[in-house]
């Protein structure tokens, strides 16, 4: 892989896994378009480490926030301050993607060989979308952070689960439960965001082990690419983190469901002609 086909695939993944049209769907689908070669575990792992620097750049003062809101929760046992529910609602929601991960690795591996399986999630996403802006309609989303419960953070945790078949939205899934549980969109968006830190870190960690074993070779050859789409990543995911959350206190989520509705349908019809 060449420094402007790392850079463009950084552009891909800052903007699509927090734009909630699914980056790792367009990680499959723009490789496979331009016939390009499918990129390594390594450098796929330092896309995901680009956003998760933009998350950190973003919201750097919350998480100063939440850690120590934890902590005190755990010395005073108490969840009393939002901050600390909202801490501990972010390590519940991880759990489901977690244990998902790690049952169905092989699996989900094998759907990222699959653009007409990443065409058929893009349609889901589409729906998942649309579906949550007519269910936010009839509960009235308004509910802040601080009104969420335990049940808030499970749903949006086991929909989180779901995205990691490539194709479903994160950021999409993610926001589009959190509509359904009656939150307000640009703070289901944050949450998202949120949420999203751990589990980029945990799988991250899991890729370079496996990467080690079965990509070090590529190591060597490849570090001015993976910088390049690393930084790319970063830049891009911090204009696209604080475009969407402008965008959502006054729009809706339906002209990326008919995005993602649009590309599925492309992506099957192709790969079939193909």
């Amino acid at each position: 892989m060449d420094i402007i086909q790392a850079i463009i695939l950084g552009i891909v993944q800052g903007a699509t896994e927090f734009i909630p049209v699914s980056s790792s769907g367009h990680l499959v689908i723009v490789p496979w378009l331009l016939g390009w070669d499918k990129p390594s575990l390594l450098f796929d792992t330092m896309l995901h480490w680009g956003t998760l620097v933009a998350i950190f750049v973003v919201f750097w003062r919350d998480f100063l926030a939440l850690i120590r809101a934890w902590f005190t929760s755990l010395a005073r046992r108490s969840l009393a301050d939002p901050n600390a529910r909202l801490a501990w609602f972010i390590i519940v929601g991880t759990i489901p993607a977690v244990v998902a991960g790690l049952l169905f690795d092989d699996f989900l591996e094998s759907m990222f060989l699959n653009p007409q399986a990443v065409g058929f999630f893009m349609l889901i996403t589409a729906g998942l979308l649309a579906g949550s802006e007519q269910l936010a309609k009839r509960s009235q989303a308004t509910r802040d952070l601080e009104h969420m419960n335990w049940t808030d953070a499970i749903v949006i945790g086991v929909a989180q689960s779901f995205a990691l078949l490539p194709g479903i939205s994160r950021s999409g899934s993610t926001i589009a439960a959190g509509l359904g549980r009656g939150i307000r969109r640009d703070l289901a968006a944050r949450f998202s965001f949120l949420l999203g830190t751990p589990a980029f870190f945990g799988a991250g960690l899991l890729q370079v082990a496996k990467a080690m074993g079965d990509d070090s070779a590529a190591l060597a050859g490849n570090v001015a690419p993976m910088l390049a789409g690393f930084i790319a990543a970063a830049v891009v995911g911090v204009l696209a983190i604080r475009f969407l959350l402008r965008y959502l206190r006054n729009r809706t989520l339906y002209v990326f469901s008919v995005y993602c509705l649009v590309v599925g349908l492309l992506t099957i019809t192709l790969s079939f002609v193909r």
